[in-house]
Formats: C-alpha cells, sequence, structure tokens
C-alpha cells in the first residue's frame, strides 16, 4: 500500500486492471479535489447525487470510499505546493479520480495543474461527450442533433508548451539554427517572433485513434471522424489523418469502412460492370486531369477497396463502423448546420478544444460539460469538471454542479457501475425537464424555478426513482 505525507487514505480497495479490464471492488477508495473558487460548493451537491445513484443501483452493496485529496489553493495554503506529491501518487495509486475547477498559478512553474495532471499520469486521451438534455436553452435550433463524442490528444500538439518567448537568447538559437541549418525562409520576422513546437506522433495517433474506434464499436456508434488541418500542415495534422486511417484498416478491418471505401464499393453496387477506371473516374472528379501517375494511384486505390468486396460488398459496408476524415475549419461550421452528421470525433489537442467548448455551448455552455482524462492501456483516469473557477460566485451556492455530477456519471461508467450512472442521466433529464434549474438557466427559460446550487443536486436526486 501506498505511504503519503500529509494525507490519510479511508478504509477500502485499490481499483486493480488485468488484461485492459479495470477490476472495481464494491467499495473503491476515489480520490477527489473538490477544486478552487466555486469548486466546495460544486462538490457537495455533486457527491450527494453521487452516492444517491449508487446507493438506489445496488442497494448498499457498493459504496464509494471518498478520499480528498489537493491541488490549487486549498494545497498551497496548507502545503506551500499548487500540486504535492501525495495527490499525483494517489491517483497513480487508486487509478481513477474526479476534481473541481483548479486555479492556474500565476507566474513561473507550472503552467496549468490539469495539463501538468495529464502529462504525469500520460492521460492521453481527453473525453469530452456532448448531448442536449430536453428543455437546456441553447441558441441553434436543433440542439437534439448534438449527440457527439470527442476523443481529444491530450498529451501533444502546442500543449505540450514547449516555446520561447520572442527577444530571448533561446528563441535566437532555434531561430538561427531553423534559417542557417534548416533552410527554412518562411519566418516573417525572425527578429521579433516567438517560437513554438507542434509535435504529433504516430503513438500518440494510433492510441487515440484505436480508443476512438474501440469506444465506437463497443457504443454501437455509426461513425469515427478524425478531424484535422492536413491541408496546411501536412507532416503533423496530416499524418495524424493518415495514421488514423491506417489504424482503422490493420487492426479493424472486418468492423470498419472508410468513407472512400464505401464509394469504391457503392460505385460498383450500383453498376457492377463498372471498370476500375471508370470508378476512378467517380471517385476523384478531376481524374481527367491528373498526370499518369496521380492517375495510377487512384486506381490502386479503387483495386484495393474491391479486394473487401467478399467482406464488405453488396451492401455489407453500410453495417460497419464509417472512418472518414473533416477538415478543421469546416468541421466548426458543420457541426452548427449538420450536427447529426457527427458521432464520434478523434482528434489533436488544440482542435479538441475549440470542438469542445463550441459544441458545449450548444447544448447549455461549459457550465454543464463533462470531461474525463483516461489511459485506456493503464486505466488511470481523472474525470473533471470543464468550466473554471468563477471566484466572485465562491461560497454563494449558486452556480450549476451539472459539469462534475456528469463528469462522475463518466466516471462510473468508466468503472462498469453502469446503473448508477444511468440514474444520474435520468435524475438530470428529470431536473431540467421539469424547469428547476440553477441561474445560468432559469434567466434563459420561461416559467423555470430557481434552485440554488445544493438544491439542484437534491432535485437530481429526487427524480432517480
Amino acid at each position: 500500500m501506498a505511504q503519503f505525507k500529509d494525507v490519510t487514505p479511508p478504509a477500502g480497495d485499490t481499483i486493480g486492471i488485468s488484461e485492459g479490464v479495470l477490476r472495481v471492488p464494491d467499495h473503491p477508495v476515489i480520490p477527489f479535489i473538490e477544486g478552487d473558487g466555486t469548486g466546495p460548493d460544486i462538490w457537495r451537491a455533486s457527491v450527494k447525487v453521487f452516492d444517491a445513484a449508487v446507493e438506489k443501483a445496488y442497494g448498499g452493496k457498493r459504496k464509494i470510499a471518498w478520499f480528498e485529496v489537493f491541488a490549487g489553493e486549498k494545497a498551497f495554503n496548507a502545503f506551500k505546493s499548487w500540486l504535492p506529491d501525495d495527490t499525483v501518487k494517489a491517483f497513480q495509486t487508486y487509478r481513477v479520480g474526479i476534481k473541481g475547477p483548479l486555479t492556474t498559478p500565476v507566474g513561473g512553474g507550472i503552467r496549468s495543474l490539469n495539463v501538468a495532471l495529464r502529462q504525469l499520469l500520460d492521460l492521453y486521451v481527453c473525453l469530452r461527450p456532448v448531448r442536449w438534455f430536453k428543455g437546456v436553452p441553447s441558441p441553434v435550433k436543433t440542439p437534439q442533433d448534438v449527440d457527439m463524442v470527442i476523443f481529444r490528444e491530450n498529451t501533444e500538439d502546442i500543449y505540450c508548451g514547449v516555446e520561447w518567448q520572442e527577444g530571448t537568447a533561446e528563441v535566437k538559437k532555434v531561430i538561427d539554427f531553423l534559417t542557417t541549418q534548416m533552410g527554412v525562409k518562411k519566418i516573417r520576422f525572425p527578429e521579433t517572433s516567438g517560437i513554438g513546437i507542434k509535435p504529433i506522433s504516430k503513438e500518440g495517433t494510433t492510441r487515440l485513434v484505436r480508443a476512438a474506434v474501440r469506444y465506437a464499436l463497443g457504443t454501437s456508434r455509426k461513425s469515427v471522424t478524425l478531424v484535422h488541418k492536413g491541408n496546411i500542415m501536412k507532416f503533423t495534422e496530416g499524418a495524424f489523418k493518415s495514421w488514423g486511417f491506417e489504424l482503422a484498416a490493420s487492426e479493424f478491418r472486418d468492423q470498419t469502412i472508410s468513407e472512400r471505401e464505401s464509394w469504391i464499393l457503392g460505385n460498383k453496387e450500383a453498376n457492377a460492370d463498372i471498370s476500375v477506371e471508370d470508378n476512378a473516374r467517380l471517385l476523384e472528379p478531376g481524374y481527367t486531369m491528373m498526370i499518369a501517375d496521380q492517375k495510377a494511384g487512384v486506381r490502386a486505390e479503387v483495386e484495393k477497396a474491391l479486394d473487401l468486396w467478399d467482406t464488405h460488398g453488396q451492401g455489407k459496408w453500410k453495417k460497419k463502423l464509417l472512418i472518414r476524415d473533416a477538415i478543421a475549419d469546416i468541421t466548426l461550421q458543420q457541426v452548427l448546420t449538420r450536427a447529426a452528421s457527427f458521432d464520434v470525433i478523434a482528434t489533436m489537442n488544440l482542435n479538441g478544444d475549440y470542438l469542445s467548448d463550441a459544441l458545449a455551448a450548444q447544448v447549455g455552455g461549459i457550465g454543464i460539460a463533462p470531461g474525463g482524462n483516461i489511459n485506456y492501456d493503464s486505466g488511470h483516469a481523472i474525470f473533471e469538471a470543464t468550466h473554471g473557477t468563477a471566484p466572485k460566485y465562491a461560497n454563494q451556492d449558486k452556480v450549476n454542479p451539472g459539469s462534475v455530477i456528469l463528469s462522475g456519471e463518466m466516471m462510473l461508467r468508466h468503472m462498469g457501475w453502469t446503473e448508477a450512472a444511468d440514474l444520474i442521466v435520468k435524475g438530470m433529464d428529470g431536473a431540467i425537464g421539469a424547469r428547476t434549474v440553477t441561474y445560468d438557466f432559469h434567466r434563459l427559460m420561461e416559467g423555470a424555478k430557481l434552485l440554488k446550487c445544493s438544491a439542484f443536486g437534491d432535485a437530481i436526486i429526487r427524480h432517480m426513482s
């Protein structure tokens, strides 16, 4: 058993993992960080909901042993550390935990406590499900079309924080290397530029896409969309797209179909006698303008797809998981105009940040948006509020606890306690459907009853029955 310096774990058991499957005891120890600012208010409301759902689902057979650990302002005030070693050790030891919003220290040191925890535990998936609850005010006409799950890569891209400030000796070294040794001519103003590095690896990409595909298959989703800006960043985001398609084809060949493969097979189903050349013309409208090598590449793609005929042809592909891709900027438009076209999304860190917050706005705002940071290989996971600390509302019992409550629902589902998770969703549906809501929804809903943060948690519990 792990030894802690300043905290004492409660009686309970440790979640394990075997052959990639979590082994969850009936009385697991779950570390939690209540969070800064409004965090304590939100946590008090949320933990009541979690305990009520577990009790109602399992009648006392299962119960969580909550273990408070510390980060942010509360940790600094108590231990003079923004992120004590005990906290990291607790999440490492007990494998699954939950946290509220944290203050990011100002100045030097850790630039983000949230990012630090993700990197220290290698939580490579940021999981962000986005769905609409009936009655929640929305700025779009059909928020019910939004039912997506975003797999956002958590450890690479610009969030690595590899950058050098303009004017420093370090950035001058980097720019000198790029311009003199690498022959880079495209830095427009080298004397006044800051420089950042954007790493995208094959390993980071494949483990993310693998997790997304497994999730989609396990939850009967219809598609996985690889969102990227590969038309501009060909060797980073473009590589992400290519590696993603390769992973799906190599590891899930019998269960998946790429969008272009579906077009090729569909062309043959519409015309059994179609030639490879004519199929290529339908696949690529600019085929006739291509040079010989390009045409040969398209024909080879057609022939490779037609090799799937026995397993995927004659309409069989329509029951397979569709793997497609979309450019990031058009995706941000299409999640507004044709949200029903998207299901599971796999993308890199920055794109995922934009998308998850934009989608949250369509279904009620970030105050009700849940999130989880997961390593599907080790089983480690921290579920968290996706909003900030809102210190001006601290200790007022006012804010919406929905983000932490729904993050807890994700946590219970991750643990395999689906009955308790389903009760939380039922309770949330019921409370919002009855128009009993916190101030953020109340000001946008006609005829709603205003509840405090704690009372909203109580309303969720009542509607579990």
